[in-house]
């Protein structure tokens, strides 16, 4: 199982960078399919020999309560993984868009209509006042906003795969 725990964040990481390359427009099985294969591949190589580790560390009597604290940290980590995920989203998307909207003349009424959206990250609606050029160049900087947030934040997933087969290596008995 050491193996597999070392072998499957790795494939796992390589999926989240994956996710790094693809930008605005392609299809969705030349941009997003491979990353999803592979990391669905990593996920598969981690999950079932993480839960075997952790079932065969504890004595037969106790196996339902490793089994109980193993489903509870597992959906804790994806609580918290999915709100820290989404902060780092948020912050980066409009650190972002800041960067863009600086280098675009815009009416003060359009600024502050565009900062009102901003919480829909890539959702984001231009204001109807706002046409052609002015209107391309918003909607570019949303889009390009959006995908340096998801950059970032596959990243940082590719990161923690990593550093979790490191602490697998380490840490983890090859019994």
């Amino acid at each position: 199982p050491k193996t597999l725990l070392i072998i499957g964040p790795s494939i796992t990481a390589l999926g989240y960078v994956l996710f790094i390359i693809p930008g605005a427009g392609g299809t969705y099985w030349n941009t997003f399919f491979p990353a999803i294969v592979v990391l669905g591949i990593g996920m598969g190589l981690s999950v079932a020999p993480l839960t075997t580790t952790v079932m065969n560390s504890v004595p037969g009597q106790r196996a339902g309560i490793a089994s109980g604290i193993n489903n509870a940290v597992s959906r804790t980590g994806g609580l918290l993984g999915v709100a820290i995920f989404g902060i780092i989203m948020v912050h980066s998307f409009n650190g972002q868009l800041d960067r863009r909207l600086s280098q675009i003349e815009l009416p003060p009424s359009a600024r502050s209509a565009m900062d009102q959206q901003r919480v829909r990250l890539a959702g984001a609606e231009i204001p109807s006042s706002i046409e052609g050029e002015m209107r391309a160049a918003l909607t570019q900087a949303i889009h390009e906003s959006f995908i340096f947030g998801f950059r970032v934040v596959m990243s940082a997933a590719a990161g923690l795969a990593l550093v979790s087969a490191l602490v697998a290596f380490k840490l983890i008995d090859n019994n």
